[in-house]
């Protein structure tokens, strides 16, 4: 479905009866990321996923897409949907406009769930990264696509898992330079939410991978052991949704049902 927002289409999906869900895919990703999971997810819940500013059928707003524009777009939705109160997850990039959005309307959130995510802000060496990053995507977008994404996985999946890293890429090549470079320039200015984490307003859950090439394994367990939040540990990459989809599943049904 499109919802016409500041001249802007946003595009959702909304399956299922029962508690309101929201998730939201990480850079270069949409809302199909999902789909493997909607059958499940759908038999007690809501569903709502969306397709983030300048991501899959959403359009771009602008030339540097903050986490809090893409939080009010997800805003407008659930506003559009009457929905007062949802269970959050975000991947990656999700999970910082997911922060964003609790900042915001902490009283629409029940659950937040942060998926190979961070609370923190950007080092100085992600920041001249974040521009390494544009600078590349200028030069050649596809072949940063098919890098960046490659890069995600733990490298003994890469082989597993190439038929899944090869429609990952085919979708993301869709990705409108634009709103890959008002992404990057977004992440990289987004401020520390730690203090999100610690909020009484909701429960919150971190999910974290021990060979992720994104994120520093023993920060988030320190993040997580700062805001005295659960935390569950999987063994592989940045990609818990297929690398270790089981386990993924069975841990977000068990989070949004206690």
């Amino acid at each position: 479905m499109i919802l016409e927002y500041k001249g802007t289409q946003i595009f959702y999906t909304d399956k299922g009866k029962g508690q309101a869900l929201v998730l939201l895919h990480g850079f270069l990703e949409n809302s199909n990321m999902w789909n493997a999971f909607l059958p499940e997810l759908t038999k007690n819940n809501r569903v709502i996923c969306i397709d983030l500013l300048g991501h899959g059928q959403t359009g771009c707003m602008g030339y540097i897409h903050s986490m809090d524009l893409m939080a009010d777009a997800v805003k407008a939705v659930l506003n559009h949907l009457k929905i007062k109160h949802s269970t959050f997850i975000g991947h990656s990039m999700g999970g910082y406009v997911a922060l964003a959005f609790a900042e915001r309307n902490p009283d629409a959130v029940s659950r937040l769930c942060l998926m190979n995510s961070t609370a923190e802000a950007d080092s100085t060496e992600k920041k001249e990264n974040r521009d390494r990053a544009v600078a590349a995507v200028k030069q050649n977008h596809k072949i940063f696509i098919r890098i960046s994404i490659n890069n995600l996985f733990r490298p003994k999946n890469r082989t597993i898992f190439s038929d899944d890293i090869k429609q990952i890429i085919a979708e993301a090549l869709q990705t409108p330079l634009q709103g890959i470079i008002a992404a990057l320039e977004g992440m990289k200015i987004r401020p520390n939410r730690e203090a999100v984490l610690s909020s009484e307003s909701f429960i919150v859950m971190m999910i974290m991978s021990k060979k992720d090439p994104v994120l520093d394994f023993s920060a988030l367990v320190k993040q997580a052991k700062r805001a005295r939040i659960k935390a569950v540990e999987f063994p592989d990459g940045h990609m818990s949704h297929i690398e270790n989809k089981e386990d993924f599943l069975r841990s977000i049904v068990y989070f949004i049902e206690n």
